[in-house]
């Protein structure tokens, strides 16, 4: 039954086509740069991000985080 009721609702490729297009023009109509206002809260969060990236990382380096030559890491615990 189900396979019936799909093909009575399957859509041929110029339907199809058609619906993907007035999709792409209502999406570009309502995505214009200029009609989208960014709220003052996520602005400030965006600016707040773009400092956060030029701060120094607090991630260790690889040279801070392996061992001295002259000690062995520790042995795998069993």
């Amino acid at each position: 039954m189900p396979d019936q009721h799909a093909a009575a609702l399957a859509l041929d490729h110029a339907h199809c086509r058609a619906i993907c297009d007035e999709i792409g023009d209502r999406l570009r109509e309502v995505l214009k740069p200029e009609a989208m206002e960014i709220p003052d809260r996520l602005r400030t969060l965006l600016d707040r991000l773009a400092q956060l990236d030029e701060a120094p990382s607090i991630v260790p380096s690889l040279d801070e985080m392996s061992f001295p030559k002259d000690r062995e890491p520790l042995a795998a615990v069993s």
